[in-house]
């Protein structure tokens, strides 16, 4: 996974773009420790924030309320913390997903 994943303060940290606007919600790839993640809501007044915590909170099966956004609340570039996840739970979710 490489640079995608941080421990911080008992958190796990995961860079992401975001694509607002998308036919669906799905993560896309991860390149570069950058995971990319299509997100079907406009980013308009924060809907695209809201679905992609949602989303995450989906996949990650933790509620809505562990997941923030650290850095890039306006930005397609964000730094979401997951609280409640060890770095290694959250790796083999997403390489789960990639496969």
């Amino acid at each position: 996974m490489g640079q995608l994943l941080k421990m911080k303060k008992g958190r796990t940290l995961i860079t992401v773009q975001v694509q607002p606007g998308a036919n669906r919600n799905q993560i896309t790839r991860y390149i570069d420790g950058i995971l990319h993640i299509r997100i079907a809501a406009p980013p308009v007044r924060g809907k695209a924030n809201r679905e992609l915590i949602e989303f995450l909170s989906d996949i990650l099966s933790v509620s809505r309320s562990s997941i923030s956004i650290e850095k890039g609340r306006t930005n397609r570039r964000k730094v979401i913390a997951v609280e409640g996840m060890g770095e290694g739970e959250v790796v083999r979710v997403i390489e789960g997903l990639e496969s």
